[in-house]
């Protein structure tokens, strides 16, 4: 399936420039909010509780609120709307008061006064094992990301290898960033998002990568960036398809999943985007600016085919019995 029938190519590498300042300014963005504003870690991480509840009339935040701060072992808990204005949500920090107790029937008890409700969902994660998940969604991160590296090294010569590992990290990071913009917690489904990214945005990468080498070698031509906007052209349609058959169906799980897999939805949302805009303004760039040369390259490939020649004549005179 094609979206343009007549391949025209676009100049790419000509707006990459643009796309990298775009680049660097999100990036440096993206790091002052790390040191300066920082993840809210969730309960998955930070420990504590988590009680969705539903009234059969508007919920009574300030009322919650002002119940929940004046009693002991509730202080600090976050009380917010949760996709209706029936609906709230009371994330509970970790208290020693609270351990052990039912905090089912504790809550009836303290909210009985603020009308009628059900408790719908009450999750509880010690500080032990939130501590323990933290680690491991942090391991699986690096692990995958390491892994990736490893694969594009073998994979590709090692500018272009370079490149696709500095758009993978920038992906992630700019990703990362936009969930603190959106107050997002960092719990178990950002971490799910952020691993699912790793996977889609190399992918993206590999595919505009072969088909680059693929006209290196076919076209035999020394100018990059001619072979770079032709291969980028000729696999727009496959990309744009890709990139936005993903894109709605992620929009789909953001706009009526609900607010428990929003942690999962809004990151992939962004991180589709990016993922595909520096697959083809970023990574191509990069492996130019790290002084890729294409002559260079093919006299490589000339050796290359040169020594596989020469094992298989040696091969053949072995195998006839004149060596």
């Amino acid at each position: 399936m094609e979206i343009f029938k007549k391949v025209r190519i676009f100049d790419f590498v000509a707006y990459s420039k643009y796309g990298l300042i775009v680049s660097v300014f999100l990036t440096l963005g993206a790091f002052a909010l790390f040191f300066f504003k920082g993840f809210t870690p969730g309960i998955d991480f930070a420990g504590g509780s988590s009680a969705q509840i539903l009234y059969e009339e508007t919920a009574p935040i300030a009322e919650i609120r002002e119940i929940l701060d004046a009693t002991e072992g509730f202080k600090g808990s976050q009380v917010s709307e949760y996709g209706t204005k029936q609906e709230v949500q009371i994330k509970i920090p970790y208290n020693n008061l609270l351990s052990g107790k039912n905090l089912n029937v504790v809550l009836e008890d303290l909210l009985k006064d603020t009308g009628k409700f059900e408790i719908r969902k009450l999750d509880s994660v010690g500080p032990k094992v939130g501590n323990e998940l933290k680690q491991k969604g942090i391991l699986s991160l690096v692990l995958a990301t390491l892994a990736m590296m490893l694969y594009v090294s073998f994979r590709y010569e090692w500018r272009f290898a370079l490149a696709s590992i500095v758009a993978l990290v920038h992906d992630v990071i700019i990703t990362a960033a936009f969930v603190i913009i959106f107050n997002i917690d960092l719990n178990l489904e950002v971490v799910a998002a952020l691993l699912t990214l790793i996977g889609y945005s190399i992918n993206d990468t590999i595919i505009i990568f072969d088909r680059i080498r693929e006209k290196m070698l076919s076209n035999k031509s020394n100018d990059i960036v001619e072979v770079i906007n032709e291969a980028i052209s000729h696999t727009l349609s496959r990309t744009l398809l890709t990139s936005l058959t993903v894109f709605f169906v992620v929009l789909t799980l953001y706009l009526f999943g609900g607010e428990n897999i929003i942690g999962f939805s809004l990151p992939m949302l962004i991180g589709v985007v990016f993922g595909t805009y520096s697959s083809m303004f970023v990574a191509p760039k990069l492996a130019i600016l790290f002084g890729f040369n294409i002559q260079e390259y093919h006299e490589k490939e000339i050796k290359k085919a040169k020594k596989r020649e020469e094992k298989k004549r040696l091969r053949e005179m072995y195998e006839n019995g004149r060596v």
